[in-house]
């Protein structure tokens, strides 16, 4: 089996595989930083390790939810590279078999699509593979200066 971390993203649901996901847990209070693209909301203490916090749905030009009580973060370290990732919804942990796997990209994968290595189809829901590290490695998401 394979096992990732299923979230919503754009409305879509998502997958990300559980060796890019460092940590995940609820919205930790953040100080706000100057001279940052407005998808960055700021910087949080987490354990005494500083963690950018980044609002992945504005990244993506959507909006949170309004429901910030279901909103968590996923903490990504990739690289030197250590983020939060606040997404509407976590769903939780999902245990696909490995032959479900599909390297085909979904035509709905909109903005997400580079983003995404395949998707798992099972019990007639498909999960896109969402890859945090792939985003993490990209220049425009690293560049948060404004």
């Amino acid at each position: 089996t394979w096992t990732g971390v299923a979230f919503t993203l754009g409305g879509q649901t998502m997958v990300a595989p559980m060796e890019e996901v460092a940590e995940l847990m609820h919205v930790p209070a953040w100080t706000a930083m100057p001279g940052v693209k407005s998808w960055v909301k700021g910087v949080a203490n987490v354990r005494g390790r500083l963690l950018p916090m980044v609002d992945i749905e504005a990244y993506f030009g959507g909006t949170l939810g309004s429901n910030s009580k279901s909103r968590r973060v996923i903490a990504v370290e990739c690289e030197g590279l250590f983020v939060g990732l606040i997404v509407n919804e976590l769903i939780g942990m999902q245990h696909f078999p490995v032959d479900t796997f599909v390297k085909q990209i979904p035509k709905d994968a909109g903005p997400f699509v580079e983003y995404t290595t395949g998707t798992y189809v099972h019990e007639n829901k498909t999960w896109t593979v969402f890859s945090p590290f792939k985003l993490a490695k990209d220049r425009r998401f690293v560049n948060a200066a404004a």
